[in-house]
């Protein structure tokens, strides 16, 4: 069979037969009487075996080598090419997930691209204040997709950097609709704590019913942390229904001094400062509850009003444990001299 109707059946054109003929992949076994290539069945089988392995992703050189070397050992190339083409997708999602960003953040021109792209690229800066401009930058200057925004604050572990980019994402405008709650909720189900913990603080400061309602669900989740972070949050909003959770954390010692806190805030009106007062009285009235735990629910009462509270300070001014006694001592010294 002659070069061109090889190239017509195997669909490779004449050109590529005669650069593998070159690479001496595919040399035609004969010529015929005015010199032209011809070509048997099996070089036609080598061919195909040729375009097979170029399917595969394999190089030309080691394409000639597999078919040539009887020592040579499919698996090896395989798994090369296996690393290689995971290699080559992640690559290739990366740029599909930049793109997308890009095209969502709707620039109206080139220098709008070009833009968002640098932003994009400094967000992922091995450089902390790099990261922190690019923070402060998305807020007043540059749109930046809340997708983009949410996966750098989900990885952030500089502090003060990952202050700036919970700002520029509550400034984003992230809260009302464009799916920010919902991917923060999504870090929430992370096997890693930090990561869980960075999504319930970034949650805490977004504006907006669809934050509070995750915020609520979060109550319930399994991680203490997520769950103070979020009865926290809840109760500056002035949540009420979060103040059994409120004077938990006052006795596990963890953000007991923002939880006591808003516990004050709460206690706005006598309801809810009778409400409070009983919940820290119910604590301390537990035997399980520990001497540092009894004092640290002794300061929270001091930011409680009403007689509820004075009832029971009084009784703790007279409590075995001196410490406890002092500080309820000096709380109603306080109280008194209001």
């Amino acid at each position: 069979m002659l070069i061109g109707e090889v190239a017509r059946r195997s669909g490779v054109s004449a050109r590529m037969l005669r650069h593998y003929e070159s690479l001496g992949l595919v040399r035609p076994s004969g010529r015929t009487g005015a010199g032209y290539r011809e070509y048997s069945d099996a070089d036609i089988r080598r061919i195909f075996h040729v375009e097979s392995l170029r399917a595969l992703g394999m190089s030309l050189r080691e394409i000639g080598r597999a078919l040539d070397d009887p020592d040579f050992a499919p698996a090896t190339i395989v798994g090369d090419l296996v690393r290689a083409t995971r290699e080559r997708i992640a690559a290739e999602t990366e740029l599909l997930t930049r793109l997308r960003r890009i095209d969502a953040a709707g620039p109206a021109d080139w220098e709008d691209v070009l833009r968002v792209v640098a932003l994009l690229q400094a967000l992922g800066s091995q450089s902390a204040g790099a990261r922190q401009r690019a923070a402060l930058a998305v807020a007043d200057e540059v749109p930046v997709p809340v997708e983009a925004l949410v996966e750098a604050v989900l990885r952030e572990s500089e502090p003060n950097v990952a202050g700036a980019l919970r700002w520029a994402l509550a400034r984003s405008g992230a809260g009302h609709g464009d799916g920010g709650p919902a991917l923060l909720a999504e870090g929430l189900g992370s096997p890693v704590a930090a990561v869980r913990e960075r999504a319930v603080r970034a949650l805490a400061e977004l504006p907006g019913e669809e934050a509070a309602a995750r915020l609520r669900a979060a109550l319930g989740h399994s991680d203490a942390v997520v769950r103070g972070h979020a009865a926290l949050a809840l109760g500056a909003r002035g949540e009420a229904d979060v103040v059994p959770a409120l004077a938990d954390l006052v006795v596990a010692g963890r953000d007991d001094t923002g939880a006591a806190d808003v516990l004050g805030v709460l206690a706005g009106d006598t309801t809810a400062a009778e409400r409070i007062a009983t919940a820290l009285a119910e604590r301390l009235a537990d035997a399980a509850t520990e001497a540092p735990a009894r004092g640290r629910l002794t300061q929270a009462l001091a930011a409680v009003p009403g007689p509820t509270a004075a009832r029971v300070l009084g009784e703790l001014s007279r409590d075995a444990d001196r410490a406890v006694a002092l500080t309820a001592t000096y709380v109603l010294r306080l109280r008194d001299a209001r």
